[in-house]
């Protein structure tokens, strides 16, 4: 970083890149660049110690093989303590009251497994502790960023503090609902679903066989995800209207509830630690660049959770990024050229676009309560278990083995 006066006495501090959100996204991103020398600021609105040891926020993910791989290759993985990891071997798909389910066995895989489940606190937590064996990284916690534009030769960044800061390229992993994004011109597509998710771990009496099951009940879905064990990660999606009452349910009530809607299938069931709410929106940026500007995690993409593609799609997203700015800067490049930018667009957009509108697609379905919709509902199940080419592209996409 070095600092220079401009004509009219303002002060600028000049970095190679400017980072906005220190997510897991784009902590991810950071430690990517390892080694390029790089001076980077990474701007963030929490503060250092709750980055460096974030609360428990309910969510879990479910990481593909891919993402792992990733994740290891960043010395991120490490991190993350293998106590607190737990494996999906099987996923199964229920529709409505029946028992049927289209089942998908990691066996059919040649894979020990499909994917792995970490805590998101967990994973906020080990990319943070990554992030401090990068050399060339300043982290300006407690600050957002107030201004931001960009002309031919740099990008300038104002911080809610009046401190500015100039760069070839600004990065921003500022969230589905980033403001980075429309500062830049940058629109976005976002589809509210009129529902919510609630999100909790519970205890059972029985063992679930490293199984995660999506159950699409009419009214609401349920999901069930394996943990460590007699323990699993639930989530509820149901319409917004209906979602206060559940949060307000005594603990008893609630525990009841999801014991009957799962069917006693793993038996009694019993709320561990608090129940945590989040809306859900989907977004799609039109773009994922613009001058001197780019966009990772779910600032250019937010999925609905119900794929479990989300972080698996930042991170890729992020890792192909990296490797456009590290292969620009060993060839002494400008990082932040629109054509580095625009290839970057292209490979992420080719892979992100067809998820994201076949799980939108997949919930317009499974969450249609008309009669032709439940037959088609039912139907797609059944198929899925008899058409082998479909099986097998969907377990492909389950442990993200495709080339």
């Amino acid at each position: 970083m070095t600092k220079k006066t401009t004509p009219t006495g303002r002060r600028v501090e000049t970095y190679d890149l400017i980072v906005v959100g220190a997510g897991p996204a784009g902590l991810s991103f950071v430690r990517a660049l390892e080694g390029c020398g790089l001076s980077i600021a990474i701007v963030e609105r929490q503060s250092r110690s709750m980055l460096a040891d974030p609360p428990i926020d309910g969510r879990d993910i479910a990481l593909t093989q891919r993402s792992e791989g990733i994740l290891r290759d960043l010395g991120i993985w490490p991190h993350i303590p293998v106590e607190d990891t737990s494996f999906i071997r099987h996923a199964k798909v229920i529709n409505g009251g029946s028992s049927y389910a289209l089942h998908f066995d990691h066996r059919e895989t040649g894979k020990d497994y499909l994917g792995t489940l970490v805590a998101n606190n967990l994973i906020r937590r080990a990319a943070f502790t990554a992030l401090q064996e990068v050399d060339g990284v300043e982290l300006i916690d407690g600050r957002s960023v107030v201004a931001s534009s960009g002309n031919e030769e740099a990008v300038q960044a104002t911080l809610d503090n009046g401190r500015s800061l100039q760069a070839p390229l600004l990065v921003a992993a500022d969230s589905r609902f980033s403001e980075t994004r429309r500062r830049f011109g940058i629109a976005a597509q976002m589809r509210d679903f009129g529902r919510s998710c609630i999100v909790c771990r519970m205890d059972h009496d029985e063992g679930h066989g490293d199984t995660a099951f999506e159950c699409f009940h009419y009214g609401r879905t349920l999901a069930i995800l394996p943990l460590a064990g007699r323990q699993s990660s639930v989530v509820i999606t149901l319409p917004t209207s209906d979602a206060a009452e559940v949060m307000a349910m005594d603990e008893q009530t609630f525990n009841q509830d999801i014991t009957v809607r799962f069917a006693r299938q793993l038996g009694r069931m019993r709320l561990v630690g608090e129940r945590h709410i989040y809306p859900l929106v989907a977004v799609y940026a039109d773009r994922f660049y613009a001058r001197r500007f780019a966009l990772i995690g779910d600032a250019a993409v937010g999925m609905h959770p119900v794929t479990a593609h989300g972080f698996n799609l930042g991170l890729r997203g992020a890792a192909r990024l990296a490797v456009e700015i590290r292969a620009a800067h060993a060839e002494g490049a400008d990082i932040g050229a629109v054509h580095g930018l625009r290839r970057y667009h292209l490979a992420h957009d080719r892979v992100a676009r067809p998820i994201y509108l076949g799980t939108n697609m997949l919930v317009g379905l499974y969450t249609d309560e008309r009669l032709p919709a439940r037959v088609a509902r039912d139907a797609l199940l059944r198929l899925g278990n008899l058409l082998h080419p479909a099986r097998h592209a969907i377990m492909r996409q389950l442990t993200d083995s495709a080339a």
